[in-house]
């Protein structure tokens, strides 16, 4: 997660510390990405065509998108082999357009890069999760969150808000456009004011995490749920990461879209307990709560997706980052 973020997350409470957090959080983003000196190329890159500057938030989606070219070095991200083939060199081209900040650049202007804007949304897995895309052109006012479209019969759904860009509205309109945009908590709602007029799509949203630019949201979850959006859908109330954080679970592909709740990283699970805004004891009990439900697949807003070859598999996991939780909390007791 972003390098710089500031660790007064982890001790602030209420709402008014969490706004300060996160307008705090948002400031230093904004101000770093838009200095000069933090455009150059970090000295941290391989040579070669690709290269990462220092505006970079270390939000990690370079790194899950394009991880034969990216890697992490000194708290951001930086190219550590230049793409050796299309395939690699596609790759890096979707994760440039998908950086919040724009801190990926070629040393050319790449001659491609219309057709790899057409990638998107794309597909995460045809044949196992037919119909769910990644959106791609993360927010820099969601810190890089990652969000999704979801193609429906019965309507489509937009999970988080992506940055606005006409062209992917356009494709996104060329799909179906949107019934409904899921945000699933205060971090991740990006530009959702103009999706919600571009799409003309209800916004659904838990009270608890509304503040002013969320008040006019259409459909407003209140109480600890589940609610059920048609036959297909169930919402799940999952407070600690913020007290509105809602989780979405589509059941018949078992996908969990999980906002900020849980991830996976490069070792395991985690729930980004520096950046809590609640409760950490409260997000594990959420945490708990997945274990009843059936799942093949976490899809988060930051971190990365987790696909289980079953629900044995899932449980498994999750039993064993929650005994890793306990067996760290009970040292400080």
């Amino acid at each position: 997660m972003e390098a710089f973020a500031v660790a007064k997350a982890r001790v602030l409470s209420g709402t008014g510390g969490i706004r300060i957090v996160r307008e705090e959080r948002r400031r230093r983003t904004v101000m770093m990405a838009h200095t000069k000196q933090s455009r150059e190329r970090r000295s941290q890159n391989a040579q070669g065509e690709f290269f990462v500057d220092h505006a970079c938030i270390d939000c990690d989606t370079c790194r899950w998108m394009a991880p034969e070219v990216f890697t992490r070095k000194d708290g951001q991200s930086a190219v550590f082999k230049q793409p050796t083939s299309e395939e690699e060199r596609i790759k890096a081209l979707q994760a440039l357009l998908c950086c919040p900040t724009s801190s990926i650049h070629t040393e050319k202007p790449p001659r491609d890069i219309l057709e790899v804007h057409k990638m998107f949304p794309r597909p995460i897995n045809e044949q196992r999760i037919p119909g769910v895309y990644h959106c791609g052109y993360h927010a820099e006012n969601s810190y890089g969150g990652t969000s999704y479209l979801i193609v429906h019969p019965e309507g489509n759904i937009l999970v988080d808000s992506p940055r606005y860009f006409e062209r992917l509205a356009q494709k996104i309109e060329m799909l179906g456009g949107a019934r409904y945009m899921f945000l699933t908590h205060v971090d991740d709602i990006g530009d959702h004011q103009k999706w919600s007029e571009r799409l003309r799509c209800d916004r659904i949203f838990h009270t608890k995490d509304i503040e002013a630019s969320t008040a006019d949201v259409e459909i407003k979850l209140d109480g600890g749920g589940p609610w059920s959006l048609g036959n297909d859908f169930e919402l799940i109330h999952a407070p600690g990461h913020t007290e509105g954080s809602v989780c979405l679970l589509y059941k018949p592909l078992k996908v969990l879209f999980t906002g900020d709740h849980i991830y996976k990283t490069e070792s395991g699970f985690d729930i980004a307990e520096m950046y809590n805004q609640f409760s950490v004891s409260a997000q594990l009990e959420s945490v708990r709560k997945l274990l009843s439900l059936d799942f093949e697949w976490i899809l988060p807003g930051h971190g990365r997706m987790a696909e289980f070859k079953d629900m044995h598999e899932k449980d498994a996991a999750l039993e064993a980052f929650l005994a890793e939780k306990e067996q760290a909390a009970s040292v400080f007791v």
